[in-house]
């Protein structure tokens, strides 16, 4: 009978940045969301083979208020752990990740990162309203000594020219009863020559303090570095081999983009680390899966090192599981019809703590209601409800009423990556044309450009159904007014835009392509679309659905 193995990656999707937890028989990994709301997500393992994504702890504006957060900006590198009866939560809020420029020129690099922690007693529990602690820089991490106090370590940003932007790793106490930080901000990392010094960890083990950080960046030199030390505030030491787990100048791995890891271990010893990972599509190199949560299998060895289990240090595919009682879950519905007053967990929204301004599950039941709002391109308020790509291919059905009277109120169907990268397929209305349908695209060719197809009319009043068919960088529509008979758009879209390396220069993006719904009324009269159901369908592969 064959070793049960875990295959990679464990959380398909945008799913960066990962920390995980156990306790007791539960494994607890929680994820990075940026501007989608509501924020971390927290998926839940009993034998680390089998995941379910549990819950979103920050879920009300006295949380997380995303309104004006750029794009990839929003809930950056959670950390999750467990300790005194409770889970913390640490999270950053990025509110800007940009260069200031004056007059065309490129200015200083000053940026807004305000880092905060939340608790609860139960991890799919009420969280409480959070606790600043400080703005010094991003992915802040929680270390629980042995004797009870608490040291929070974050990335240190620098602003000022010639400088290192991420200049060490700095660590300061943290007094739950005084709620806040208290002593010496001490560096106790430098980083190593790749840069990018960031994503600490900080475990004891054995009379040592360890230390795991991201570094070389998130993309291709993405590595994930070790250091120790006897004293929690250095100096550290690094690994022999500096980086413990890496696809750097890889480029036959499966994983790529390796790095931003935490560690974990079962009852019986056995060492696990979860890592955020990427699978670009074939021959094209983007990936619109984003940045992914895969898991290895790791050791420790004689000299007190860390390292994977096969001694190589890349990611692998297939991992050796550990053994523990096999535990599936349900698996998800492929099909939601929006019978429940709660919109269904694989959802979310764009920002804003204020859903009842965007959307509605009970002013017309068995339907999801989106107002008009903003448009594509808005911080602020989007009505846009969508759920992640998690597959190379896929099928994407819904079916939407929406009488629109003016060009202004445009609703469908999206393939989304940010306010700048999408193929949306809707409805709008023309004085010459009557009600249509027609593609939108927001392309990122070093200065961003809107595509639009001619419009195609569409007879009375009746909902629409439509339809997105990808293979990997392809993307196809279609539209139907029976649900069975398709017509399909001749063109053949480029779906490789929605992901973290297609963009125009200098602009962030660390997320990961979504599929849903949206609805925008720019002439405020707040013109809704309800929708019928939402169908997503993940294939191995695609056959063009144009041909006979």
């Amino acid at each position: 009978m064959p070793e049960p193995v875990i295959r990679n990656p464990i959380l398909p999707g945008f799913n960066p940045d990962p920390s995980i937890v156990r306790v007791g028989d539960d494994y607890y990994v929680a994820t990075s969301t940026f501007e989608w709301y509501p924020g971390v997500q927290i998926h839940h393992s009993r034998d680390l083979v089998h995941w379910r994504l549990l819950s979103r702890p920050l879920n009300r504006a006295s949380q997380l208020n995303l309104l004006g957060d750029g794009d990839s900006c929003g809930v950056w590198a959670p950390c999750l752990t467990y300790a005194d009866g409770l889970f913390w939560l640490i999270y950053t809020d990025v509110k800007r990740y940009g260069r200031t420029t004056v007059g065309g020129a490129s200015g200083a690099s000053m940026r807004d990162f305000h880092n905060y922690l939340v608790t609860s007693p139960t991890v799919d529990g009420e969280w409480s309203d959070p606790v600043h602690l400080n703005s010094s820089g991003f992915d802040p991490s929680l270390f629980h000594d042995e004797d009870g106090r608490k040291y929070l370590s974050n990335m240190l940003w620098d602003h000022r020219p010639g400088r290192n932007r991420f200049a060490g790793i700095v660590l300061q106490e943290y007094s739950h009863a005084e709620r806040k930080l208290i002593g010496p901000v001490t560096n106790i990392f430098k980083g190593t020559p790749i840069g990018y010094t960031e994503g600490p960890h900080i475990y004891k083990r054995g009379g040592y303090y360890y230390l795991i950080t991201a570094e070389g960046g998130t993309y291709q030199g993405h590595a994930v570095t070790m250091a120790r030390s006897r004293d929690l505030t250095g100096p550290y030491e690094l690994h022999p081999e500096t980086y413990i787990l890496t696809s750097r100048a890889r480029a036959d791995v499966a994983l790529q983009r390796a790095g931003h890891a935490d560690l974990c271990d079962t009852p019986s010893g056995d060492v696990y680390m979860v890592h955020l990972c990427s699978r670009p599509i074939p021959n094209r190199g983007r990936s619109t899966l984003g940045r992914e949560t895969a898991i290895q299998r790791m050791v420790w060895s004689d000299d007190g090192w860390l390292r994977t289990a096969d001694g190589e240090g890349i990611p692998r595919v297939e991992v050796p599981a550990p053994g523990l009682p096999a535990h599936p879950f349900p698996a998800r519905a492929a099909r939601e019809d929006f019978d429940s007053p709660q919109l269904p967990i694989d959802f979310q929204w764009l920002r804003s703590p204020y859903p009842d301004e965007l959307f509605s599950l009970t002013a017309r039941p068995g339907h999801l209601r989106l107002y008009g709002r903003e448009t594509l391109g808005s911080l602020f308020r989007q009505s846009l409800v969508a759920r992640r790509q998690q597959a190379h291919c896929y099928t994407a059905v819904t079916s939407v009423d929406f009488t629109p009277e003016h060009y202004q109120q445009m609703a469908g169907l999206i393939c989304y990556y940010n306010t700048s990268k999408f193929h949306y397929l809707h409805i709008s209305h023309e004085e010459t044309v009557g009600r249509y349908l027609r593609i939108m695209s927001a392309i990122p060719d070093g200065v961003m450009a809107d595509a639009f197809t001619a419009p195609v009319p569409i007879p009375g009043t009746s909902p629409v159904h439509l339809r997105a068919e990808l293979d990997h960088d392809r993307l196809y529509f279609a539209y139907s007014l029976d649900g069975t008979d398709w017509s399909w758009f001749p063109e053949h879209l480029d779906a490789s835009i929605l992901s973290d390396e297609a963009s125009a220069p200098g602009l962030p993006n660390f997320t990961g392509a979504f599929v849903g719904m949206a609805c925008q009324d720019m002439s405020g009269t707040g013109r809704p679309a309800d929708f019928d159901y939402f169908e997503y369908r993940e294939r191995e592969y695609l056959i063009d659905p144009r041909r006979p």
